[in-house]
């Protein structure tokens, strides 16, 4: 299929398309006339990309994996691939954790306020936002 028709399956621009492509994580092929072709083997692609980007990779550690998902199997490969979803996992529980903490903060909030409580819980309420906010900028986000 061409580039439009890809994108609009994938619900994309195709300039995401492209810029995949620039990147060297899509690698459709070219037909005699120079138009880009997408087959099976890009949708699969395209899917993975999709999904990995959902998860949170970066395009960095997309182009990593997919150069490792080409290299032929070996310790070597393997301690890679494995070492960079380890950074993945750690960062996601490091997310996972500030949300968590994120969550508590605006629920402990909505009981402060309710009920028209905000004027005798002023100055808790400002405790707890100037506590998150060392907790968030400690943590450097």
């Amino acid at each position: 299929m061409k580039i439009k028709e890809f994108a609009q399956k994938y619900r994309m621009q195709a300039d995401t398309i492209r810029f995949y492509e620039k990147e060297n994580i899509l690698k459709p092929k070219r037909r005699e006339n120079g138009y880009r072709e997408y087959d099976e083997e890009c949708e699969k692609q395209i899917q993975l990309i999709i999904v990995l980007k959902e998860l949170g990779f970066t395009l960095k550690e997309i182009q990593r994996l997919l150069i490792l998902r080409n290299e032929a199997i070996s310790t070597s490969c393997n301690n890679s691939t494995v070492s960079l979803l380890d950074e993945k996992i750690i960062n996601l529980e490091e997310k996972i954790q500030f949300y968590q903490q994120a969550l508590n903060v605006v629920q402990t909030l909505k009981e402060l306020v309710k009920e028209e409580k905000y004027l005798e819980n002023k100055e808790v309420i400002e405790e707890l936002i100037l506590l998150f906010f060392k907790s968030v900028h400690e943590r450097g986000m």
